[in-house]
């Protein structure tokens, strides 16, 4: 079942994607076709396999990032798990720059993921902090974003001031919702060990023992990115993640994040991850959609 998949849906994938028909006997699987289809089908089953033994239950999904991995780079084996859900579901790297990215993550204090929507950043970074505190290797969780209307239209929206910025951090809660029990989450929330919080509210704090991390950061200025930044507490790790191609910023300000490739580079214990359309995860339009719009701002404007 950890191999297969229910239904043997594992195999019907890897059908799909490799021209081989996949026959089961027993224990025993059977794979025929041209050679060179037979040959990447037995190396894909093979990492299927150690995957399955060291206990990971896999999908679709992995079979694709198992087929792309050994066609790309050649690498041998199947991202481990991360983390398994209340639901049961095991949360691993489904693409090349999401397993860097993840790695980055585990070897240094401070991680930049710059990359399109739909590449898996903010979840991802979510679940590398939610198994941190698991771990207890820090002790509370900080996850924030900027609210960039809040100083034009905050005033409008009703309610008080937490309604009014929930809106700008409703996809951090949609995150920790998938990873953590409802009640977990609440629990948390009420004792301060998670918390979710505007940039503005990051300015005067250190930030000690945690996993912290702001998402959209390409919505923040050099002053508010350099603010953040300078937020890092002895035994804390940092993640920022940020989407290039979505600023919002009005007219004129520049994104923070696009100081930061060039500014950091070659500075040891922070690393910047890119991921491109080849890393998304979400409906495969996304990536059609992601790749339009690229060659509509590479074409020259008449």
């Amino acid at each position: 079942m950890r191999v297969f998949g229910q239904y043997d849906q594992n195999l019907t994938a890897l059908e799909a994607l490799i021209p081989v028909v996949v026959r089961l006997d027993g224990n025993r699987v059977f794979v025929s076709g041209e050679q060179p289809a037979v040959a990447r089908a037995k190396r894909v089953l093979e990492q299927m396999n150690a995957a399955a033994q060291s206990g990971s239950s896999l999908t679709p999904d992995d079979v694709k990032l198992a087929i792309r991995e050994i066609d790309n780079a050649g690498a041998q084996r199947i991202p481990s798990t991360l983390y398994t859900t209340h639901r049961g579901r095991e949360i691993r790297p489904k693409s090349p720059g999401q397993a860097r990215f993840v790695e980055a993550i585990e070897r240094s204090p401070l991680t930049f993921g710059i990359g399109p929507a739909g590449t898996g950043k903010t979840f991802l970074a979510v679940a590398m902090a939610v198994r941190a505190m698991r771990a207890r290797e820090v002790s509370r969780l900080i996850l924030s974003r900027p609210a960039v209307e809040a100083g034009e239209k905050l005033g409008f929206l009703p309610g008080d001031l937490r309604e009014k910025v929930d809106p700008y951090l409703r996809p951090l809660y949609d995150s920790l919702d998938e990873l953590l029990d409802e009640g977990v989450v609440v629990k948390n929330l009420e004792r301060g060990t998670i918390e979710v919080a505007p940039l503005a509210y990051m300015r005067g704090r250190t930030l000690s023992d945690a996993f912290i991390i702001l998402d959209e950061a390409q919505n923040a200025t050099n002053e508010q990115l350099k603010m953040f930044l300078t937020r890092l507490g002895n035994g804390s790790r940092m993640v920022v993640n940020g989407d290039v191609t979505q600023i919002d910023l009005p007219s004129g300000v520049r994104s923070g994040l696009l100081e930061a490739p060039g500014l950091f580079e070659g500075i040891e214990g922070i690393e910047i991850v890119e991921l491109d359309d080849t890393d998304i995860v979400r409906h495969p339009l996304v990536s059609e959609i992601v790749r339009a719009y690229a060659r509509r701002a590479r074409k020259p404007r008449s």
